[in-house]
């Protein structure tokens, strides 16, 4: 079994140093950690985290909490785990998933019991329930998202305003001028209050007055079945639309095969543009999706930044707003002219 001894004999340093890189005790040089470091790996050290965590009182463990019960893993989903996780590494953290409600009641049980330096909350709601009882609890946290006043709060999230404005600067430029807006289902109980469908619809509202388009909003749970049904409606109810924005994933998935079912040419008699998707699923479409590509990526490594800041006492992330950006594919054209 490889020791701290063996370890300090490697790196040419006291044990003492060895257990300061370990524990986080105290401040070691770059270059001396390095060394550590690269003997570790040499020797095959295994770290203890348990001791660690006693020696320090961290467990340099954070978590991202994720509703997994109302709402669906994707790609999306997915593009904001690993971001996360990968950021969380390069900086010697630990992140792990807690599939746990936006009610508030699995977070205060798992925070209580220490297993976390802190959290990183998902699927953020407008008046969110985490945020009080984290703050209350006094753990670091930051948001991926935002609620109704979210100054003073660390938050990063999309810039749903410039995202909707760029996706109908585009239709509009292509010469669409009927455009429905697919927007998620704020009826249901746990989207009520929820901060991604609220200012969507909010941003394609004001834009669409801008440019002088009748704003037209129909509402699709995210299941490629509701996207069906509500591409059905669209046609019935709206037949003279040439193009259609789809919040949710799945939603959009379903709107182009349920068009294509229904006989509609995609996209040389209608046009669907997805407001909010990863490319790994508008490529599972037929013809492939245009998208403005979720900035996954982006957002959860800047979130797990904005914690990781406040748990090493370094300056503040200022909260940022990320817009989604247009990617084209195989699923809007020009309207065909009468």
């Amino acid at each position: 079994m490889v020791t701290m001894r063996d370890v300090a004999q490697r790196a040419g340093v006291s044990i003492a140093t060895v257990s300061f890189v370990l524990n986080d005790t105290k401040p070691v040089t770059p270059a001396t950690r390095a060394k550590i470091e690269r003997a570790m790996t040499e020797l095959g050290f295994r770290r203890n985290m348990v001791a660690r965590a006693l020696a320090s009182r961290r467990t340099r463990i954070i978590a991202m909490a994720y509703p997994a019960l109302d709402h669906r893993f994707g790609f999306s989903a997915a593009e904001f785990f690993t971001s996360a996780a990968d950021a969380a590494r390069k900086q010697d953290y630990h992140l792990v998933l807690w599939p746990v409600g936006n009610d508030g009641a699995e977070l205060t049980e798992l925070v209580g019991q220490s297993l976390v330096d802190g959290v990183v909350l998902m699927e953020v709601q407008l008046d969110d329930a985490r945020v009080g009882i984290l703050q209350s609890i006094g753990t670091p946290f930051a948001l991926i998202g935002r609620t109704t006043t979210p100054d003073g709060l660390p938050h990063v999230d999309i810039d749903f305003e410039t995202t909707v404005e760029n996706a109908v600067e585009e239709l509009y430029g292509l010469g669409h001028r009927q455009i429905v807006l697919v927007a998620g289902d704020l009826s249901h109980p746990s989207f009520r209050n929820y901060g991604p469908y609220v200012r969507t619809e909010a941003a394609y509202r004001r834009v669409a007055a801008e440019y002088g388009v009748q704003i037209v909003i129909l509402e699709s749970s995210d299941t490629t079945r509701s996207g069906q049904e509500v591409a059905a409606r669209v046609m019935a109810e709206h037949p003279g639309t040439t193009a259609v924005l789809v919040v949710n994933e799945y939603a959009a998935l379903g709107v182009v095969s349920g068009l294509k079912k229904l006989g509609h040419d995609v996209p040389r008699e209608i046009s669907v543009l997805a407001l909010l998707m990863s490319p790994e699923t508008a490529r599972l479409a037929d013809p492939e999706l245009t998208i403005m590509r979720t900035p996954g990526p982006e957002l959860g490594q800047l979130g797990t930044e904005a914690l990781i800041r406040q748990l090493e006492g370094a300056e503040p992330l200022p909260p940022q707003l990320v817009p989604a950006s247009y990617q084209p594919g195989g699923t809007t054209a020009r309207p065909r002219s009468g």
